[in-house]
């Protein structure tokens, strides 16, 4: 059943995988919860641009998508902040141009092959110098989400209110969006550009349907990611299906079963408050009688 893990490339897939799944379960986390859900289409989307940069230019096409996504990440607050009660318009207006731009550049790369490469990924033929490259970057963005743990959980629900607690909401603010730009931009060469950001949202819906905090939310939405990645990297060696939609379809699966689970668990809530309530009634109704 473990006869995978003898072959080099399945140990290495198996090894970003892991790492990114934490590292997009706990931005997506912070994500969710500031109502910028979408801000990882948009930014995937602009990582082609600079992939197709990159490939024009000669360079590495991962650098490219690193300076794009973090162009259109600090766009995006730019834009927020403009729009005040539209904010929400920032996401989209960045989205439509990391989409257009893509389109446009890549008529110019001469191997569809190439580019085409970092649309759906390919986990399990990264290189050694990108497998390190990940864990270098998950031991950056974990040490900063914990050192930042507090900071982020209070700009998560209101900034207006961290702010005037003297939380830098500015400088968390640009660091997170720094650090989501660059996880995106890597990550769209492993798993790719139109499913990391699927990855970044439904293990924490998953985890939103049965967690009853914000850091349990955290750790059921990595456990979600982390088998979800797991599970669909060995299925897609057994049974020969594309390693990053798998893995997304089964943190779908995910996302189901624990909304069920918390569907029935709220259902059992209401059904012993609702007993309680019976049982006061008849309490109030005997001593009202006895009263009488």
């Amino acid at each position: 059943m473990l006869d995978f893990l003898q072959y080099t490339y399945m140990q290495r897939a198996l090894m970003v995988g892991v790492l990114l799944a934490v590292l997009v379960a706990c931005l997506g986390t912070v994500m969710v919860h500031k109502r910028l859900s979408l801000i990882g289409d948009a930014l995937s989307h602009s990582s082609l641009a600079g992939v197709a940069l990159g490939l024009l230019g000669g360079f590495n096409p991962i650098v490219g998508a690193m300076a794009t996504c973090i162009v259109a990440a600090f766009a995006i607050e730019a834009i927020r902040k403009k729009l005040g009660n539209h904010s929400e318009l920032a996401v989209a207006i960045v989205l439509s141009t990391g989409i257009g731009l893509a389109g446009v550049l890549s008529g110019f790369v001469k191997s569809s092959a190439d580019f085409n490469s970092f649309l759906f990924g390919s986990i399990v033929a990264i290189s050694a110098f990108e497998a390190r490259l990940v864990l270098i970057l998950a031991v950056v963005v974990l040490l900063a989400f914990l050192l930042l743990y507090k900071e982020l959980f209070f700009i998560s629900f209101d900034e207006q209110a961290a702010a005037i607690a003297g939380v830098p909401v500015g400088i968390v603010n640009a660091i997170f969006t720094i650090l989501t730009a660059v996880t995106i931009s890597i990550a769209s060469r492993t798993v790719g550009a139109l499913i990391i950001s699927s990855l970044m949202v439904v293990p924490v819906a998953a985890a939103m349907g049965i967690a009853r905090s914000y850091k349990t939310t955290v750790l059921w939405a990595a456990l979600v990611a982390v088998c979800s990645t797991v599970a669909g990297l060995i299925l897609s060696f057994y049974i020969g299906l594309k390693p990053g939609g798998t893995i997304v379809l089964i943190s779908v699966g995910f996302f189901l079963v624990f909304r069920g689970i918390g569907y029935l668990r709220g259902r059992r809530g209401s059904g012993k408050a609702g007993a309680f309530a019976a049982d006061g009634d008849k309490g109030a109704k005997s001593g009202s009688e006895g009263g009488v």
